[in-house]
C-alpha cells in the first residue's frame, strides 16, 4: 500500500544509534522529519544528514524532530553519528521492515545490476502522528531548505 499524505504514518519500533529502542509514538506532539538514506558514510547520505545537522537550530525553533533511517547496524550508524557530529537519532532497519512499512524499499539498478535497496525519501509527520508531507526521489543537496521551507 502506498502512503499518501494525510494517513497516519506506520509505527516505528527499532533500535537506534546507541542501541537503545525507539517508538515514533513517543515523539506525538511533535513534528518529525523521518529521512531515509541508503547507506551511512557515503558521499550523498553524508551530504544530506550533513545539511540536516547544520539546520538543526532552525528546526528546533519549529519545535521539529529529526530522525535518520538506514538499513545499517547501530555500530554503523554510531560510527557516522560521531564521525560528522550528527546530533539526531539513526535508527537501525537492519532488516528493511520499516522502509517496506514507509514503501522506500525499492528495486533499483547500477551498472546495470539490479539490488533492493532505499529510494531516498523523507516524511513530514505531523504532532497527530499523520504524514503532513512527502518528499520522494530525495536529491541530498539543498533538501534540508526544502523541508524547512515546507514546514
Amino acid at each position: 500500500m502506498e502512503l499518501i499524505e494525510g494517513m497516519k504514518a506506520p509505527e516505528i519500533s527499532l533500535p537506534d544509534d546507541a542501541g537503545n529502542s525507539f517508538n515514533l509514538k513517543a515523539l506525538m506532539g511533535k513534528t518529525v522529519v523521518l529521512f531515509f538514506y541508503p547507506k551511512a558514510d557515503t558521499p550523498g547520505c553524508t551530504k544530506e544528514a550533513c545539511e540536516f545537522r547544520d539546520a538543526g537550530p532552525t528546526f528546533g525553533k519549529k519545535v521539529t524532530v529529526i530522525v535518520g533511517i538506514s538499513p545499517d547496524d547501530n555500530k554503523a550508524q554510531a560510527k557516522f553519528k560521531t564521525k560528522f557530529g550528527l546530533p539526531y537519532t539513526l535508527l537501525c532497519d537492519t532488516d528493511h521492515a520499516v522502509a517496506e512499512a514507509y514503501g522506500v524499499w525499492k528495486e533499483k539498478s547500477m551498472y546495470g545490476k539490479k539490488y533492493m535497496g532505499i529510494e531516498r525519501t523523507t516524511f513530514v509527520i505531523g504532532p497527530d502522528g499523520k504524514l503532513v508531507k512527502i518528499f520522494a526521489k530525495v536529491k541530498p543537496e539543498g533538501h534540508a531548505a526544502e523541508v524547512l521551507a515546507a514546514l
